[in-house]
């Protein structure tokens, strides 16, 4: 069995897998992960591999004690990727961004692929069919949008995500969740189109967070999977042990 720990800007999400499988998700505070992961560890002792990928702030050693008890993995640049990385500034490309498409190589082979991650940021993520990171796209999410509008005007309050009621809002509330939530919306749909221009096919994976809460608000037609990080980190993990 392997656990898969993906620590974000916001929130630590783990699984549990048993080959491909996930037995069970969880969501943590960074400040309870190691009471966190003992837990996981005590509920499925078969548990040999925890596989890390971090691009937060906490602190690395909080994994430490757990060495006695898994091998600890923690994916790095050395590692093996299944694609080829095109990016200019390979040093400065995240690590949950190179997971992620090593996942959609790995899972949708020989085709073009689009991945969207709508978390803390919105980062667009284009491997085409010969396995080439071509690069692509990031910008500020939901949470963000909404903070900015109120730490940087004097009035506007601070609001939580909520669908809107309509394109036209009625209120200052209603015209915040607008402008957040579909402008998102177009700008994700704009990305889509503007990437169509270029390639005629692709499949789009939508992933994070707020991919659930989105899906509904796309036109595009997408394959929306809000754990696809955590599983292209146990296939990214597994890619490395053929070798």
């Amino acid at each position: 069995m392997l656990l898969a720990v993906d620590v974000g800007n916001t929130l630590i999400k783990s699984a549990v897998f048993e080959h491909n499988t996930i037995l069970e998700l969880f969501h943590t505070e960074p400040k309870d992960i190691v009471e966190k992961i003992n837990f996981i560890l005590a509920s499925y002792p078969k548990i040999d591999v925890l596989a890390l990928s971090s691009v937060g702030s906490l602190d690395k050693n909080a994994f430490k004690s757990f060495k006695d008890k898994v091998k600890i993995y923690e994916i790095s640049r050395q590692h093996r990727f299944p694609f080829q990385n095109l990016y200019s500034t390979p040093e400065t490309l995240g690590l949950d961004r190179m997971v992620l498409a090593a996942g959609a190589v790995l899972q949708f082979p020989q085709q073009n692929r689009l991945v969207i991650d709508v978390g803390t940021c919105i980062t667009y993520d284009f491997i085409n069919e010969q396995d080439q990171y071509l690069g692509g796209a990031i910008s500020p999410g939901i949470r963000l949008r909404y903070e900015s509008l109120h730490h940087f005007t004097a009035k506007l309050p601070l609001l939580t995500k909520k669908q809107p009621e309509n394109t036209i809002g009625n209120s200052t509330n209603e015209s915040i969740h607008s402008g957040v939530i579909n402008g998102i919306a177009h700008e994700i749909d704009g990305f889509i189109e503007a990437y169509q221009s270029q390639y005629a096919k692709f499949i789009i994976i939508l992933t994070g967070g707020d991919a659930d809460f989105l899906a509904k608000q796309l036109k595009n037609t997408i394959f929306a999977n809000s754990n696809f990080l955590l599983e292209s980190l146990n296939q990214t993990f597994q890619y490395n042990q053929n070798d």
